[in-house]
């Protein structure tokens, strides 16, 4: 059964990671940098407080290849996430993000082969029209808005595969192989990055001192906390509860971007109606699943 304290908890993350994207602005490396060394040190802190707290560190071989793949998809996420911020700005990035319960309405009936609902289809279209609005009028970030919107694709899906894993492994040692699993992931590909996206720059791998600081903040609070407690939360909490909560992400963010960064997070009016209809849809999706759940299935 759900508590207040678990709402309060789902609040509570989704405000954290509403300052992800503000710490990881702050910090001076590229985004690839940055996201290689918060998932080791999430990977380090995990390790530790699972040590402390007596967690058990074994899964099979089996488990432990698909917390790792999982991990993958963690990566992909973070860095979409991140460099979304720095090729547009944090609003923009967040927006992106804000489709990822829609993804989830999706995604979850595919790998759980249950029906997709027609409402849901509709509501998907009205997501589409709300980034169109954003699009339109000489928007000027196209891409960072795409690259957001993989952010949220990336992140339904981790979700749904994690709703599975803790039905057999604990939250921590799920956050734990997969913070590892990212930064294998993000270590394999960096001669890749090298050749392709940093090819006219040298790699940062010694972050200053304020890096140092945020990164540690964006690792401890968003990532060695939050996301541990979120998969904890899945053993009671709906994966699209999870997602459409995450939705106040957006807000949390965009209100803090403005106060902390002033002037450039200040978007034209299309942006703000289109991000009020993607919003608006995805808040009222609860209320059209109570309503038509069992009336509209293809």
């Amino acid at each position: 059964m759900v508590t207040r304290t678990d709402y309060f908890k789902l609040h509570f993350i989704v405000f954290l990671w509403g300052f992800s994207g503000i710490l990881g602005k702050l910090v001076s490396i590229p985004a690839y940098e940055m996201v290689l060394y918060r998932t080791l040190l999430s990977a380090i802190g995990i390790a530790m407080v699972m040590f402390f707290v007596n967690e058990t560190f074994r899964v099979s071989s089996k488990q432990f290849v698909t917390l790792t793949l999982i991990g993958f998809i963690v990566a992909i996420h973070w860095l979409a996430f991140f460099e979304s911020a720095r090729i547009s700005n944090v609003s923009v990035s967040l927006v992106g993000f804000a489709t990822n319960s829609l993804w989830t309405a999706l995604l979850d009936p595919l790998f759980n082969r249950t029906s997709i609902k027609k409402f849901e289809l509709i509501l998907g279209l009205v997501v589409i029209f709300g980034l169109y609005i954003i699009f339109s009028f000489n928007f000027q970030y196209p891409l960072g808005l795409l690259v957001g919107v993989l952010a949220g694709f990336t992140s339904a899906l981790f979700s749904i595969f994690n709703a599975r894993m803790v039905r057999n492994v604990p939250a921590f040692t799920i956050s734990l192989y997969e913070m590892m699993g990212a930064f294998i992931f993000l270590t394999l590909l960096l001669p890749i990055y090298k050749m392709s996206w940093a090819s006219n720059q040298t790699l940062q791998l010694l972050p200053g001192i304020m890096d140092w600081v945020y990164m540690i903040i964006l690792s401890g609070a968003c990532s060695v906390y939050a996301y541990t407690t979120a998969v904890e939360l899945m053993k009671k909490v709906s994966v699209f509860l999870i997602q459409l909560t995450l939705n106040l992400e957006p807000v949390y963010g965009i209100i803090m971007a403005v106060i902390i960064f002033g002037a450039e997070e200040k978007m034209g009016l299309n942006f703000y109606v289109g991000t009020l209809i993607i919003l608006s849809a995805v808040a009222s999706y609860p209320f059209l699943k109570r309503k038509y759940d069992r009336q509209f299935t293809v």
